[in-house]
Order: structure tokens, then C-alpha cells, then sequence
């Protein structure tokens, strides 16, 4: 009996150690789903478009909330490692677009494949990758997801070719080239191509554009359009800013690229298009990044500090889905107070372990040139000095 006692003292005892906010939570009813409306897309060639309406269950909510919460933090994170020195190189942050990356996810399959500019980090994060793989790359150590040796815009990941840092050479032979290896391959299949407004004008995007029309290549050429290439706006830099239109032969639609329900949405449309043998299909997503265009880049010196606000105030992704999700009594306050508190943390201890983890010795310098490849000598800097590749 006296057993028993202890026992039941015990539970009791640990249900009352329980945050208060965890119990109302618990105790709480929250609807398992809600319809919301999402803004109509625009359309270029197409009959029809992704629907003006659709459904957001509880657990998809809960899910999207973290990952995009977890993108921003860390690359406030990433801001802050760079100004003390600890990343250096070039870092080009997304806080702003996460609804692209996390949406974007959402509308597709792990099995399909995605290659992108240099602002990358989200969309390493959102393919599977964890937070201590990617900031420990940014700070070149062992443990990053390239061994310490790409740095903010060459991580990698399973169906995920990166970052990319010269300008529009993702999107050909690249992008167009994995789409033409999941037909070649007979693979139910997309590859989505991604691209920022500045890299829109190059003339390669055009000819991907026409051998991917040419040969019916399941491929999604989407554009980032945040609105500045650089420091330079798409009005001063593009003489048609219509660049879901850019594709010509080729079906686009433009996407709320601040609304990751929407992103969703339209991912999951081209998705399907493609699928279907058609051919590619174009999105344009209109987005808004908060930093500048790299740590370099101020972001002040070409647009206001009042028009970066304005955005933070009206548009912002995540106060977005927060509000639809408390709203519609998907979530409460304190819930998603709670999901902040564990990313602030996740953050935390991944940097902390970013730091601490040894650089790779020089001695690896030359190794994974190939893969699967046996083990060679790398000329260094001069003809004395010799490296071994090991894949």
C-alpha cells in the first residue's frame, strides 16, 4: 500500500512541476483543421489555376510555424557569427522568404529535386538538413553538411544541388539537366529550378526555357522576385517585370510569395502540370527579403527603412500563419510561444557546436574531387607541394 502511495505522489507530484502554459495547452480543444482563402494567381497560358481556397490542418500548421521560425532565427544567428567575425566570405541571408522554401517543400515529394541560387540556407534546411549541419558549414568546421569546405552557397543534400554562386548556371545545364535525367529515367519526377529577379535577364535562363519546352522536361522554373537584384530594383534593371510571363511558349502563374499557403498551393498545380507530361511550367513569386543582398549590403542605401517595415508589419510570412492558426483556433498564443522557445534554443546549441567543432586539417584539403574514385594526388599551390584526394 505504502508502494502504491509513493507512487501516486510521484505522478502527482511531476504533473504539478508541468509550465502552466503546457497544461492549458493540453487541456485545450483546438480545431483539427480550417478552409482559408488564398489569394487568386495570376496566369499566363493557362485556362485554370491553383484554387482560391484550401484547407490547413492543425499538425501541417504546427509543422510550417517551426520550420519557419527555425529558417529565421537561424539566419538572424547567421547575421550575428558574421559581424563577430566567426562566418566570413559571403553569406546571403532569406529571412523574409521563408513561405518560399517551406512551401514550396510542402507542395512536393522528398524524392523530387531542387537546385537554387546562393540564398540558400532555407532550402538546405527545408530538404532535410539540420540547423548544426548548416551553421556549422557557415563556419567552415568538420561537422558542416560539405565538410566545411563550401560555405553559405555551396551546401548540399539529398535531391538538393545547391547553391549556387554564379549567377543563372543553376537554371542551365543544371536545372534543365536534372528535369531531362527524371524523364530520361522514367521517374514520376519534377526538378524546381529556382532563380532570383536578377538573374531573370540572363540569356542561358532563356535557352533552358527553350529546351525544356522543346523537349517536355518536368521542370518548375521558379523566380524569386524580391524585388531587387542587388541594390538595383526590378523597375530600374528589367524592362517587363511580368516574369512569370518571361517564358513565353511556357505556361506561369504568379504566387503570393509571402503566404506559404499559397506557395503551397501553386507549388502543388506545377507540380501536378509537370507531372502530367506536359512540359515545364514557370512560377514567379513575389517575396520580400529583410536583410540586404549579402552581409556586405546594408539594404538601406536603395529602399527605406519605412518601406522595409511596412512589409515586417503587413506581409510578414510567419505573423501571417500565426495569425490564420489562432484565428481559426488552430493554435494559441502560448502554443506557438512555446514552439519559439524550443527554436530559440535548437538555435543555440547548434551554434554553440558550430563554434566549437574543429576546422578540417589541411591535409583534406584535395579530398572528394570524385566520388567513388580511387585515391590520387592534388598539385597544391606550386609543383612541391602535393595533396591526396580521397573520396
Amino acid at each position: 500500500m505504502r508502494k502504491m502511495l509513493a507512487a501516486v505522489s510521484r505522478v502527482l507530484s511531476g504533473a504539478s512541476q508541468k509550465p502552466a502554459s503546457r497544461v492549458l495547452v493540453a487541456s485545450r480543444n483546438f480545431a483539427n483543421d480550417a478552409t482559408f482563402e488564398i489569394k487568386k494567381c495570376d496566369l499566363h497560358r493557362l485556362e485554370e489555376g491553383p484554387p482560391v481556397t484550401t484547407v490547413l490542418t492543425r499538425e501541417d500548421g504546427l509543422k510550417y510555424y517551426r520550420m519557419m521560425q527555425t529558417v529565421r532565427r537561424m539566419e538572424l544567428k547567421a547575421d550575428q557569427l558574421y559581424k563577430q567575425k566567426i562566418i566570413r566570405g559571403f553569406c546571403h541571408l532569406c529571412d523574409g522568404q521563408e513561405a518560399c522554401c517551406v512551401g514550396l517543400e510542402a507542395g512536393i515529394n522528398p524524392t523530387d529535386h531542387l537546385i537554387t541560387a546562393y540564398r540558400a540556407h532555407g532550402f538546405t534546411f527545408t530538404r532535410g538538413l539540420s540547423v548544426r549541419e548548416i551553421l556549422a558549414e557557415l563556419t567552415g568546421r568538420k561537422g558542416g553538411c560539405a565538410k566545411g569546405k563550401g560555405g553559405s552557397m555551396h551546401m548540399y543534400a539529398k535531391n538538393f544541388y545547391g547553391g549556387n554562386g554564379i549567377v543563372g548556371a543553376q537554371v542551365v545545364p543544371l536545372g534543365a539537366g536534372i528535369a531531362l535525367a527524371c524523364k530520361y529515367n522514367g521517374k514520376d519526377e519534377v526538378c524546381l529550378t529556382l532563380y532570383g529577379d536578377g538573374a531573370a535577364n540572363q540569356g542561358q535562363i532563356f535557352e533552358a526555357y527553350n529546351m525544356a519546352a522543346l523537349w517536355k522536361l518536368p521542370c518548375i522554373f521558379i523566380c524569386e522576385n524580391n524585388r531587387y537584384g542587388m541594390g538595383t530594383s526590378v523597375e530600374r534593371a528589367a524592362a517587363s517585370t511580368d516574369y512569370y510571363k518571361r517564358g513565353d511558349f511556357i505556361p506561369g502563374l504568379r504566387v503570393d510569395g509571402m503566404d506559404i499557403l499559397c506557395v503551397r498551393e501553386a507549388t502543388r498545380f506545377a507540380a501536378a502540370y509537370c507531372r502530367s507530361g506536359k512540359g515545364p511550367i514557370l512560377m514567379e513569386l513575389q517575396t520580400y527579403r529583410y536583410h540586404g543582398h549579402s552581409m556586405s549590403d546594408p539594404g538601406v542605401s536603395y529602399r527605406t527603412r519605412e518601406e522595409i517595415q511596412e512589409v515586417r508589419s503587413k506581409s510578414d510570412p510567419i505573423m501571417l500563419l500565426k495569425d490564420r492558426m489562432v484565428n481559426s483556433n488552430l493554435a494559441s498564443v502560448e502554443e506557438l510561444k512555446e514552439i519559439d522557445v524550443e527554436v530559440r534554443k535548437e538555435i543555440e546549441d547548434a551554434a554553440q557546436f558550430a563554434t566549437a567543432d574543429p576546422e578540417p586539417p589541411l591535409e583534406e584539403l584535395g579530398y572528394h574531387i570524385y566520388s567513388s574514385d580511387p585515391p590520387f594526388e592534388v598539385r597544391g599551390a606550386n609543383q612541391w607541394i602535393k595533396f591526396k584526394s580521397v573520396s
